[in-house]
Formats: C-alpha cells, structure tokens, sequence
C-alpha cells in the first residue's frame, strides 16, 4: 500500500516540475531579455521586467493552459479512481 503512495507521490510532484517549467522558463527568457534592454537603453525602472513576466505567465497561461490541464487531470483521475484502494 505505501509503495502505490509513495508512486503517486513522485507522479503528482513530477506534474508540478513538469507544469511548472514552461511559465518559469519563459519568464526567465522574457527577463533576460528585458533586462538586456534595460542595461543598452540605461532605463533603471525595476517594475518593468516583472510586468513583463507577469503579462507572459498570464499569456502563457490562458493559451496554453488546457495543454497543461489534460495531465494534470488524468493524474487527478487516477488518484481518484485508486483511493478507496490506498485507505483500506
């Protein structure tokens, strides 16, 4: 029973990294580049790199996220559908 835990464990937290690495990767990519633009053009504002991120992640997030959705509940199903297995 606890080896059918353990594996659904690192399957959901392998999801998170998994879900989690497009928004984070492209925030670090739109970051680079603002930052790299800051630096030529000398324009010091520190709210203008992080709008950015956020207006990438929400972008990112609301084309992409039923890609993202479709594991994220087929893992939600399984656990689901071997619950009753893992409490006995």
């Amino acid at each position: 029973m606890s080896e059918q835990l353990i594996s659904h464990l690192q399957s959901t937290l392998s999801l998170v990294l998994y879900m989690s690495l497009l928004p984070l990767l492209s925030a670090m990519a739109v970051g680079l580049i603002v930052g790299i633009l800051q630096a030529v053009t000398q324009v010091q504002d520190q709210s203008l790199p992080m709008t950015f991120k956020l207006l990438t992640v929400i972008l990112l997030l609301l084309f992409g996220g039923a890609l993202l959705a479709v594991p994220l509940e087929r893992e939600a199903a399984e656990v689901f559908d071997s619950f009753p297995a893992l409490t006995r």
